[in-house]
């Protein structure tokens, strides 16, 4: 019996052959560097659908991938780490609120892209800092992934309650609604905030949609899957979509050493485009 799968039981075991299929596919259509110690990852998210689509082997369900494009984006969906929480690391929101936003020129909505949102939390937390400096006019806030599932999940706002540490008392008062009968556990950003945030879909390692430029992008916590040749060309991209005189900010466990060609350190993981 080949190592690829154990008949009739649904229970697979991914070769390194197949493995390396896997992470081709990922690195081309996502920028994404799968580690060999993501081995078992792959194994473990993928075999489920293995089952479903009747498929033998894990180079069977890769060829049926090349021949159905909603299965290629359940395949992308359960293959994107997606850890994400409510105002994560905060001093990040603490100087949008001190330094960026009274800052603001007169004229355009203040514009902020969340630009690996993943289920939500960073852009309803961006959300909530634009809506108590501004009230419900004057800025506007886009959150993108690849992953379908996890912006299904953003555009609800629907979340359980262990997801409310870490948001203000004030916000989660002004801004959540708690979950009441069967949706006990719950909390539901409100739908005028929900209102006011767009999520759409967007892969960063292809030629980006043409969007207005931002005043500041978050692009944080994410780059630690690219490759350094892939880091700089997703950066490139998106640091187009930025004002001049704008703010990139990445995760304070990121780096752009040797790629921030075109901006400027303002502090550990916040950097800005000259105006």
């Amino acid at each position: 019996m080949s190592d690829a799968a154990v008949a009739g039981r649904g229970v697979y075991a991914i070769s390194d052959a197949e493995f390396r299929l896997f992470q081709q596919l990922m690195f081309n259509e996502a920028g994404v560097t799968l580690a060999p110690s993501k081995k078992a990852l792959v194994n473990g998210r993928l075999s489920r659908r293995l089952t479903v689509r009747d498929c033998p082997s894990f180079r069977a369900y890769y060829e049926l991938l090349g021949q159905d494009a909603q299965e290629w984006q359940t395949a992308i969906d359960l293959l994107t780490t997606n850890e994400t929480y409510f105002f994560r690391e905060p001093r990040h929101f603490d100087y949008l609120r001190e330094k960026l936003l009274p800052a603001r020129a007169g004229g355009r909505p203040f514009r902020i892209w969340s630009a690996a949102c993943s289920s939500g939390e960073e852009a309803y937390s961006i959300a909530m800092v634009m809506a108590e400096t501004f009230g419900a006019e004057g800025w506007a806030v886009l959150g993108s992934d690849l992953n379908t599932q996890v912006l299904a999940k953003a555009r609800s706002g629907h979340y359980g309650m262990a997801r409310t540490e870490g948001i203000p008392r004030a916000c989660l008062e002004r801004y959540c609604l708690k979950g009441k009968g069967s949706q006990t556990g719950t909390f539901l950003v409100g739908r005028p905030l929900r209102e006011r945030v767009e999520f759409r879909q967007i892969n960063l390692n292809t030629t980006l949609p043409k969007i207005e430029p931002f005043d500041v992008i978050f692009l944080r916590n994410v780059m630690i899957y690219f490759s350094q040749e892939t880091k700089a060309q997703i950066v490139r991209r998106v640091i187009g979509l930025l004002k001049p005189g704008g703010h990139f900010i990445i995760g304070h466990s990121e780096s752009l050493n040797g790629i921030t060609d075109g901006l400027e350190v303002v502090r550990p993981s916040i950097y800005r485009r000259p105006a």
